[in-house]
């Protein structure tokens, strides 16, 4: 597995650049560099996979304004949903590939890294990078094999919670039952034997008082 450049880039992002996105609160300034740093070594990895040699060369040689290129490119595409306004969502991208590309002409340098070897480490990010956004972050920076990578987090109820839920439910039924009184029904059978039963018992009645006046 590759060395994680992403993690690595964060932390890097976080010591070196204090400056960027101070306004925002210690948990929303990480989140919002993770999300940054996400969509701009994608788009470094996928304009890898266009051009290697271009992109090669741009790390090898760092030009500004292809780093304004790209950054304006991410920060005004269709598919873009950061939080960030346009104007502080370009300069952070800016921000971000700079150090970024700095950062591996280091580790080329400092590494005796070559044209193969920079190839294995950026595709090797891949694997690092998902899960790791949004979808609309792979869409905007091309790097769309990585939709869908981020795990879906549902809501699980606790077995307490459960458990108390369905004692509750049985306590409802319970309560139904009591409070609905038992009706007492006359089967069908016995209003049609009535009459017969009533004319058995007048004819034992009319043969004892012909026995009594005999």
């Amino acid at each position: 597995m590759a060395f994680d450049l992403v993690q690595y880039f964060v932390e890097q992002i976080e010591t070196q650049k204090p400056e960027l996105l101070s306004t925002y609160s210690k948990q929303e300034r990480r989140d919002q560099i993770s999300e940054i740093n996400a969509l701009t070594l994608g788009k470094l990895i996928s304009e890898w996979k266009s051009n290697s040699s271009k992109l090669y060369h741009e790390i090898v040689h760092h030009d500004p304004l292809y780093v304004e290129e790209l950054a304006r490119h991410l920060s005004t595409s269709s598919k873009n949903q950061s939080s960030l306004n346009r104007v502080e969502l370009e300069t952070t991208i800016s921000a971000f590939l700079q150090l970024q590309l700095l950062e591996l002409k280091q580790l080329h340098d400092t590494g005796g890294h070559n044209q193969n070897s920079i190839q294995e480490l950026l595709l090797g990010q891949i694997e690092h990078l998902s899960g790791q956004a949004d979808d609309w972050v792979w869409s905007t920076n091309m790097l769309t094999e990585l939709i869908g990578s981020k795990p879906i987090i549902q809501d699980t109820l606790s077995l307490e919670q459960s458990m108390k839920e369905f004692n509750q439910m049985v306590s409802q039924n319970q309560h139904i039952d009591e409070d609905v009184s038992p009706v007492t029904t006359t089967p069908t059978w016995s209003k049609v034997v009535e009459p017969v039963v009533a004319l058995v018992i007048l004819w034992v009645l009319a043969c004892a008082m012909c026995n009594i006046f005999a």
